[in-house]
């Protein structure tokens, strides 16, 4: 299936230096696709000079963008000001159909009040929702929301909860994946009177909703989708980013404390090495916008070529898994 996917190449903390190679990248793994580069030419070109590849080179087009949005700018600003973005740009390719999927490093909260004005969402979502996924002891599951919406009613969670199990019927061609709502217990008692509304709608919903899940569940893989309201999802991923880096700042302390632990570490690189393969971060990256009528991904701001690539894989696989056709369609069923 040929897909075309647009590039915001200026956002992020690394701008083309980063955004460039990976489209190559993509393109080398997957020669059906084609890639439009968007942002300044004269940046891109460059740094296609670099990679030793012409403007010309078969599934790549340069797509001229004259404003760069800033990380720390002010999304409202953006959005009103900023109208010839490389971000906004991408995204007006998604809206015109010239390309299925943009995918950008840049500023959070200016992509998705851009996405979401520009883009408009499926009929029957209120408000698109930022799924992530998280590594597990089984695989991998889906979080959403992940602070796209800090306060949600019981019929937004409900909608997470079609929109999450959708994504992974798409990109993983599971049937009936599970839903798990993020509570303080497992016990259908527990939880504020939004939660438990939630779990009403999920429960009678047609969902293989599994029930109330707490926070260890995430990274047991009890559940494909673990939906919560965007202030508990965005605190549990800081949480678990922080745990993360306290963890392997003390595991490089205990192997450098004296020499029989420097010792233990040389015999122990092959397991290490091993461990930081099945936990690298960059191979999650790409956060989706789910609810949108088109794809937008976000990668991280600081991503590097290998972390860049699986975002745009993710983008592609979620078109050519129909993610959109999905998400429609089961929203109709609930309205019906």
């Amino acid at each position: 299936m040929n897909i075309t996917v647009a590039i915001d190449c200026m956002g992020g903390d690394h701008g083309p230096h980063v955004t460039v190679p990976s489209a190559i990248n993509f393109l080398r793994c997957d020669p059906e696709a084609n890639i439009i580069l968007v942002g300044i030419p004269e940046a891109i070109e460059s740094e296609l000079r670099v990679q030793k590849i012409n403007s010309g080179h078969r599934g790549i087009q340069i797509h001229p963008a004259s404003e760069i949005v800033g990380m720390d700018e002010s999304p409202a600003l953006a959005l009103r000001n900023k109208k010839d973005s490389s971000m906004r740009v991408a995204i007006n390719l998604v809206k015109t159909g010239e390309a299925q999927a943009c995918i950008s490093a840049g500023n959070t909260g200016a992509l998705l009040a851009t996405s979401r004005f520009v883009l408009k969402t499926i009929p029957g979502i209120d408000r698109p929702a930022l799924a992530v996924i998280l590594p597990t002891v089984t695989g991998h599951t889906y979080v959403l929301d992940m602070g796209a919406n800090v306060n949600c009613t019981a019929e937004h969670l409900l909608q997470f909860g079609v929109m999450g199990a959708s994504l992974v019927s798409s990109v993983e061609n599971k049937v009936a994946p599970s839903v798990g709502l993020l509570n303080i217990g497992e016990e259908e008692i527990k939880g504020n009177e939004i939660v438990k509304r939630a779990a009403d709608l999920l429960r009678s919903s047609g969902l293989n909703f599994y029930g109330n899940v707490e926070g260890d569940d995430i990274y047991k893989g009890t559940t494909d989708v673990v939906v919560c309201d965007g202030f508990v999802g965005n605190v549990t991923l800081k949480t678990s980013e922080g745990l993360a880096q306290m963890l392997a700042t003390y595991l490089r302390e205990e192997f450098k404390r004296n020499l029989l632990t420097k010792l233990a570490g040389v015999f122990a690189v092959p397991a290490i090495n091993a461990f930081k393969r099945r936990v690298d971060h960059r191979q999650y990256n790409g956060a989706s916008f789910l609810g949108l009528k088109g794809i937008v991904i976000k990668s991280h701001g600081s991503a590097d070529t290998i972390a860049f690539t699986a975002a745009i894989k993710r983008a592609s696989d979620e078109v050519r898994g129909g993610m959109l056709r999905r998400i429609s369609e089961r929203v109709a069923e609930l309205s019906q």
